[in-house]
């Protein structure tokens, strides 16, 4: 299993929202090129970058998120309001290795299924799940559709990864949803990229135990409730 530090922007920087709530916001750093790039000097090989100002409609980091990609120092999968062939070709071009797909991805199945005969296997689709049910548009739109039955539509798709996010456990640091998070890796036929509430080395390990294949890490890392070092050495891949 491989940890993956997580680099959410919004406004230009680089924050921690607590429960998925923009009114909640835990940590800033107003330099998050040099935040990706202590990540890279902990040892770890993959970085998750997300334009929450994008995925929310409330604007864009699309130039912060350029120049991160541009340092070309490890694999990076990016997302946040990736709503077009157009978005997910400039994306790639730009380096990263995969694009995370969320809100249309979910709501729209034939334009998925469109974009991952485009772009076989460079596609992660981003499932934030509260209580079993899909969210989408910034976590403001509750699907009637269960994370399980999502993960039957997907099944045969030629997907790169799907990331599971228990909002519900996003930013509290009380460790993650580990049911919903077996039940995912036990029926998808992608491989799954746990997140929230990620706080402890015993819940990375539990992950990996039930075939989870990576972990989005944010506000435990930022808090120092884990030791970069030590995640980047124990789940490098």
């Amino acid at each position: 299993m491989i940890a993956i530090p997580a680099v959410d922007l919004r406004a230009g920087a680089c924050v921690q929202l607590v429960g998925g709530s923009y009114e909640h916001e835990r940590v800033r750093l107003d330099d998050p090129l040099g935040v990706a790039r202590s990540w890279t000097s902990h040892g770890f090989r993959r970085l998750h970058i997300v334009d929450l100002d994008a995925a929310t409609g409330r604007g864009s980091n699309e130039d912060l998120v350029r120049d991160i990609l541009g340092e070309r120092t490890m694999d990076i999968q990016v997302g946040g309001g990736v709503r077009s062939g157009e978005t997910i070709e400039r994306l790639l071009a730009d380096g990263a290795h995969r694009v995370v797909v969320g809100t249309r991805a979910l709501e729209e199945m034939d334009w998925l299924a469109e974009m991952t005969s485009l772009f076989p296997n460079e596609l992660i689709v981003a499932a934030d799940v509260r209580d079993r049910r899909l969210v989408t548009r910034g976590w403001s739109r509750t699907l009637p559709r269960d994370i399980l039955d999502a993960v039957e539509e997907l099944n045969g798709l030629a997907l790169g990864g799907l990331l599971v996010t228990a909002v519900h456990k996003e930013g509290l640091l009380g460790g993650t949803d580990l049911p919903l998070m077996e039940d995912v890796a036990e029926l998808s036929d992608a491989p799954v990229i746990a997140s929230g509430g990620i706080t402890t080395m015993d819940d990375l390990r539990a992950l990996a135990d039930r075939g989870v294949a990576g972990t989005v890490i944010g506000m435990a890392l930022y808090t120092g409730a884990l030791d970069p070092r030590l995640v980047a050495d124990e789940f490098a891949e």
